[in-house]
This record gives C-alpha cells, sequence and structure tokens, in this order.
C-alpha cells in the first residue's frame, strides 16, 4: 500500500512537470511561428520602401513625428551642402544591407545644411581598412566638400544605441562604434541635426570613396526552424512520459504478490 501510494505520487509529479513543459515548449514554438509571420511582414515592408522612387524629404515640422516603425528605410531625394566640419568614422566588419561591403573599415558621417538652413547628418559611405587610419578616411571625406549644393539620394535611418559590450568612442580619432550620430553631433560641434540620418545611395564620388551604395534587405529568418525544434523538444518530454509510466506500471505488476 505504501508503496503504491509513492508510485502514485511520483507519477503525479512527474505527469505535472510533464504538462508544464510540454506547454512551455509548445508556447515556445507558437511564439516561433507568430515572429515568422511578423519576420515575414516586415522583409515585406522592408522590401517595399527600398525599392520605393524616392520621394521628397520629410519637412522640419515633420521630423517629431517620424519613427522607425514607420520611416526606416524609407527612400528620399533632396539638395544639401556638405558643410566642412569634423567627419566621424563608425567602425563596421560588414554590412547586413550592404552585398558589395566586406571586412573591416568605417562608415563616413558628415553634416550637412539644407537650403532652409537645417544640418541633416549623412552617412557617405564606407571607407575600407580604416579603423586604424583617421588620415585615410580625412583623404576620402576632403574631397567630398566642396560647398556646393549637391542632389542627395538615400535612405532615412535612426540612431543606434550602443550595447553593454559596444566599445565607448575614441575621441582623438573622432572613432564610433554604434551609428548615434546624435552623440556625434554634440560632441564634434555639428550643432542641431534632424533626429534622422541619411543612408547615401547617390552620388558616387569620382573616386569611389566614401563608397555608398543601394540597400537590400537581408534579415535572417531561421523561425520555422526554433519552432520545429521547440515542437520536436516537446514530442520528446511526451514520450519520455509515456516511458517511464509504462516501465511504473511494469513495477507495480512484478510488486504484486501471486495468488
Amino acid at each position: 500500500m505504501i508503496a503504491a501510494a509513492g508510485r502514485r505520487r511520483r507519477g503525479c509529479g512527474f505527469g505535472v512537470f510533464t504538462l508544464v513543459m510540454v506547454t512551455l515548449l509548445t508556447g515556445l514554438g507558437v511564439w516561433q511561428l507568430q515572429r515568422r509571420v511578423e519576420k515575414h511582414a516586415l522583409i515585406a515592408a522592408l522590401t517595399e520602401r527600398l525599392a520605393a522612387t524616392p520621394g521628397s524629404l520629410p519637412l522640419p515640422a515633420q521630423w517629431g513625428t517620424l519613427s522607425p516603425q514607420g520611416d526606416e528605410f524609407r527612400r528620399v531625394r533632396f539638395a544639401a551642402t556638405y558643410q566642412p566640419a569634423p567627419d566621424a568614422m563608425v567602425y563596421s566588419s560588414g554590412s547586413a544591407v550592404r552585398e558589395d561591403i566586406s571586412g573591416p573599415g568605417t562608415w563616413a558621417f558628415m553634416p550637412a545644411r539644407l537650403p532652409t538652413g537645417e544640418t541633416i547628418v549623412i552617412n557617405t559611405g564606407f571607407v575600407q581598412n580604416t579603423m586604424q587610419d583617421r588620415s585615410q578616411q580625412d583623404r576620402a571625406v576632403t574631397r567630398l566638400v566642396a560647398g556646393e549644393p549637391v542632389t542627395l539620394t538615400g535612405y532615412i535611418r535612426f540612431p543606434e544605441t550602443a550595447g553593454a559590450l559596444t566599445p565607448a568612442e575614441n575621441i582623438a580619432k573622432r572613432l564610433w562604434f554604434t551609428r548615434d550620430h546624435l552623440a556625434m553631433a554634440r560632441t564634434l560641434g555639428w550643432g542641431e541635426v534632424a533626429p534622422f540620418y541619411l543612408d547615401l545611395e547617390q552620388p558616387v564620388p569620382a573616386s569611389g570613396i566614401p563608397k555608398p551604395g543601394p540597400l537590400e534587405v537581408h534579415l535572417k529568418d531561421d523561425h520555422l526552424q526554433y519552432a520545429l525544434t521547440w515542437f520536436a523538444l516537446a514530442g520528446a518530454v511526451v514520450i519520455a512520459f509515456g516511458i517511464w509510466l509504462r516501465a511504473q506500471g511494469h513495477e507495480s505488476q512484478l510488486g504484486k504478490p501471486d495468488r
């Protein structure tokens, strides 16, 4: 009797544990499927924005209403004049949205003045292998500052937030490790700037340096694989419980006295 009661308690405990684990693992699988639907919608939206005909730059009065959810990668075209101010380097080991960029280098960020007087920060393009060579980037961006308005085509982007492991900026080299154009503007004296920056697509300098270019969507989509993994683990827990329950049944049969 005592042994049978102990087996029942163990069975109930293991059953509850199995139910909790199966519910949790199945929930994670369903969540990954939901993420997959959201990721596909995001990829479709970004692809549409990147392929759209360039529109006008939003008016300064509208800048406060722009958001990453509604306006990231919005393609625009406008005239501006690069300012003779210190540029900033942003280190990169490659790009998730530029297939033509590989290997270490830096993005060259510079302020540009609109005809109406406002300042917008421009990511003018990639300069390869410049993390330790400030003079190389200086030579590249000096060619851009001609004092004449130029028509710029590119994509609206919003500043990044540094992570816990992101290195601090190197002010002496004007080197950053995150695309925080607002911090660059404060540090380098660019004045008040737009809350977004522009990833430049055109024009390409005659030298090709810095190297702007079109953006493409390359977001990882492993959610189906993750969902199947969670569902498989849920199934494995159910099978393990079934094997254990069957073993308990055999043990119970063996424990009965012969009549």
